[in-house]
């Protein structure tokens, strides 16, 4: 028996998908939630500043907080990340990092983790960070290290897929597997189009393999440019 049987079905409110009321209020939402937060410590805002004047991708600052609360609330020893470029996310996880933990971060633009390892050495911790020069799908033949605690994936999009068959059997059961960008900039969500990038019609494709992978318990939350968290389960 449905469970309103014999009871006045409670009103659903139905919230539009688009709309001028609805964006300005999440953009008052958003800049209310971004006074309540305390400033990222000295170093971080300038690492992020460096890769915003210099057009390097880095991760939303929610989401980097968003991935600071995960590996705190996970006591995460082992994290890998796919993706360093200038290493902003990955100075959001190491900073939380427990005495014990490590990080094994994947990026073949050694330009770049040069970059990110001037970062990691003036915040004390370059002992507990990895930097791995290679494609992250050549990495993940050989990588040795299992029962991680999380891995962040922001990399080559296309290649989204093969990442994620490869990186969950390295998961410890209940262990997560983080995903940025799933939103896109808004691309993913908008109608599809004979002109679309490859990204954008791969994100798209990605986003429903993520979350009706068998292994994962997964959702996308829209925090930054869209992440997909999922716990293993199998």
């Amino acid at each position: 028996m449905p469970p309103y049987a014999g009871r006045r079905m409670p009103r659903i409110r139905q919230v539009p998908a688009h709309g001028g009321r609805q964006t300005s209020t999440i953009v008052r939402d958003l800049a209310y939630l971004t006074r309540l937060h305390r400033e990222p410590s000295p170093l971080l805002l300038e690492l992020e500043q460096h890769g915003l004047r210099e057009g390097i991708p880095i991760v939303d600052r929610a989401a980097g907080r968003f991935l600071s609360v995960l590996v705190h609330c996970m006591q995460a020893n082992r994290v890998l990340e796919l993706g360093t470029a200038y290493g902003y996310s990955t100075l959001w996880m190491a900073q939380a990092l427990p005495s014990a933990g490590r990080i094994w971060t994947i990026d073949p633009d050694m330009h770049r983790t040069e970059i990110a390892a001037s970062y990691f050495r003036r915040a004390g911790l370059e002992e507990r960070i990895e930097i791995i020069n290679q494609p992250a799908l050549e990495v993940l033949e050989w990588f040795p290290q299992r029962n991680l605690d999380i891995v962040f994936i922001d990399a080559i999009k296309t290649e989204y897929p093969a990442y994620l068959d490869a990186v969950v059997p390295l998961l410890k059961r209940s262990g997560l597997v983080v995903v940025d960008n799933l939103l896109w900039g808004g691309r993913a969500a908008a109608s599809p189009r004979s002109s679309d990038d490859a990204d954008t019609v791969a994100l798209r494709a990605f986003s429903r393999t993520f979350l009706n992978y068998p292994d994962l318990d997964a959702t996308i939350v829209p925090i930054g440019d869209g992440i997909g968290i999922g716990a293993r389960v199998n």
